[in-house]
């Protein structure tokens, strides 16, 4: 192979540390040729400059289906970007933006934010009532996120580990054999299909009945089709990258336990601590992949016509050119120049939900477990390998 392609996706050397490759390439090779495991070649990105243009320049798609687009698994469908799982770009992305976004103001989480603490409330107690050691990612950090969004879409609770199951099976790189994808894809669509039927049928406050009328006034702003993809991508990004972010966020946090008294200390750190702490985060996941149609220049080079650009967020938010002190955590890092929410046109629709969430359950946590600390060394805890988000095996706690 040639020396200047590098295998990807780089390993993680621990919870809390960067892949050596996100620095080496930043400074000596800002516009990296790497090979997937599909065996495509695609761009890597790691500079913030480089990374913070693509998301926003409306000439790099989203839509991974062409013809000499990378595949980013080596299964049929091409991995979790490929294929039906794209979404609209230019007009038509703005359009659909408008209809959903109205869901997601900063007004209506905080609106939402009582209901949020009174749920991660119980889920610490109930983690509290078994005794420690604990698993808080499986004890508070998958099942809020999911009684979130279940919440938003009228979606039944009690029916979270199907969507836990087909989150890990559509947003998997190598664990599973296509059929078992076709399977999981089949099974959410045909859920999916009839709970908007039953929205259709029995609308409510929640968000899909909202979806459902704008499709059926007929006028040509949502499609079926709209409609369904943007429950399943609700459904699957409104709770897995919060869920592995919570995670991550206390772990970084009790690792170097000065920092968790730093907050007891100062609870009003709470909200600029969470920006630090999704730019501080080393377990970035797969980066966010797009497709260029025409030759651009970036201040690191030209990218060619026909290339597949992964950004890799987690190496911007660290590049020392952009972010003073990038591999330091400041809780009072105000302004915070992070990527982790995207950037332009195709930001997280749902960062202000995010945003809301985590400092809800990093405010709980601090107020009814403030001797809350890790029950294992810190150089213990394992990333989760093979996923599109990063994420830990497990995060055992004590109080």
């Amino acid at each position: 192979m040639e020396p200047d392609v590098f295998e990807y996706p780089f390993r993680y050397p621990g919870a809390f540390e960067p892949p050596a490759e996100w620095a080496r390439l930043r400074q000596e090779c800002p516009v990296a040729r790497v090979r997937l495991e599909s065996g495509d070649e695609a761009v890597l990105l790691t500079r913030h400059e480089d990374v913070k243009q693509v998301l926003a320049d409306p000439r790099f798609s989203r839509q991974m289906d062409a013809d000499d687009a990378a595949r980013l698994t080596a299964d049929e469908s091409g991995g979790p970007f490929g294929g039906e799982n794209t979404v609209a770009t230019g007009e038509a992305h703005l359009r659909w933006r408008r209809i959903v976004g109205r869901y997601f103001t900063a007004k209506r989480m905080a609106d939402l934010r009582p209901r949020i603490a009174e749920m991660t409330e119980r889920f610490v107690g109930d983690m509290v009532r078994k005794g420690a050691p604990a698993d808080l990612g499986a004890a508070v950090g998958f099942p809020l996120p999911v009684w979130v969004i279940c919440h938003l879409l009228a979606v039944p609770d009690a029916d979270r580990d199907r969507f836990a199951y087909w989150s890990d099976t559509l947003l998997n790189l190598n664990r599973y054999q296509q059929s078992e994808i076709d399977a999981a894809q089949a099974g959410f669509v045909a859920y999916l299909g009839d709970h908007i039927a039953d929205r259709r049928a029995h609308p409510g406050d929640d968000l899909i009945s909202e979806l459902v009328a704008v499709r059926d006034a007929d006028d040509g702003r949502l499609s079926e089709g709209e409609l369904l993809m943007t429950a399943q991508g609700l459904l699957i990004a409104g709770h897995e990258t919060t869920s592995s972010m919570i995670g991550k966020m206390v772990a970084i946090l009790l690792a170097d336990r000065s920092r968790w008294e730093r907050l007891l200390a100062e609870p009003d750190l709470v909200r600029t601590a969470v920006e630090e702490l999704l730019r501080f985060d080393t377990i970035a996941g797969f980066g966010v992949p797009r497709y260029v149609s025409a030759d651009v220049t970036l201040s690191a080079g030209t990218i060619a016509a026909g290339t597949t650009v992964i950004c890799q967020v987690g190496a911007a938010n660290r590049d020392p050119e952009a972010i003073e002190r990038a591999d330091e955590l400041d809780v009072t890092r105000a302004p915070n120049g992070h990527l982790a929410f995207g950037a332009g046109p195709h930001s997280c629709i749902g960062q202000a939900l995010a945003r809301t969430e985590l400092q809800t359950v990093l405010e709980v946590l601090l107020r009814t477990l403030p001797t809350l600390e890790l029950a294992v060394p810190p150089e213990r805890l394992r990333p989760t390998e093979g996923l599109i988000v990063g994420s830990l095996h497990e995060l055992p706690v004590r109080w």
